[in-house]
């Protein structure tokens, strides 16, 4: 790199993120609706319309809210749909951890192993089709640098708790290998499932059970 190049490069200012964090939490009952009828609005909106399209203003009309009622609360849009990411990926986490704590990643036989695998999957995609704007929030997780932390973070920790039982379960296996497995099994799971999600009426069956079987199959594996 030249001198000049570097001396370019070094007064480039720095590409600021947007304020992510909630302002203020409600606490009153009329507070609480306001505050949910944003959530709620934007989650139809980003569906919708897209995460580009979307904006405060178009929420504040969409809601019937003046623009003063939204930034009580929140100060961008990006701190709105990271409220929908937290919530969306802290519905999938509580039920795929209350799934492992209670043997989910075991089982007598291949069969019974592949059965608790393709009904946590199926859960998984259920709540994110359940969820407002849930396959939406799904793709701005992924697109949007300022939030794809949230996911990466989501990953980490169910991954960590899966390393934690699959230590009980395959003792003799190296753990850099475990943990590197359980990482990309959550991926392969969110891959699994943006599929499903966004073409729903392609093959959705399918994909669930296949990348089933090869989880099923390739911690048959293990020793």
């Amino acid at each position: 790199m030249t001198t000049s190049a570097a001396t370019d490069r070094a007064r480039k200012p720095r590409t600021r993120k947007p304020p992510l964090a909630t302002k203020l939490r409600p606490r009153q009952a009329r507070s609480q609706d306001t505050f949910e009828l944003i959530l709620e609005t934007a989650g139809q909106l980003l569906e919708r319309v897209g995460f580009e399209q979307l904006t405060t203003n178009l929420i504040c009309e969409a809601a019937g809210l003046s623009p003063p009622a939204l930034y009580r609360y929140f100060p961008n849009k990006y701190a709105v749909l990271k409220e929908l990411g937290d919530r969306l990926m802290r519905a999938q986490d509580d039920e795929v951890i209350a799934w492992a704590d209670a043997g989910g990643l075991t089982g007598d036989t291949f069969e019974e192993r592949l059965a608790k695998t393709l009904a946590i999957h199926e859960r998984m995609v259920a709540i994110q089709r359940e969820f407002p704007g849930g396959s939406a929030i799904g793709r701005a997780l992924r697109a949007v640098p300022v939030l794809q932390d949230l996911r990466f973070r989501s990953r980490d920790m169910v991954a960590g708790h899966f390393f934690r039982h699959m230590r009980e379960i395959y003792p003799n296996t190296d753990p850099r290998r475990l943990d590197v497995v359980t990482r990309m099994t959550v991926e392969l799971s969110y891959a699994a499932m943006e599929m499903v999600v966004e073409e729903p009426d392609r093959d959705a069956d399918i994909i669930n059970r296949e990348v089933c079987l090869l989880f099923a199959h390739y911690f048959a594996s293990f020793s």
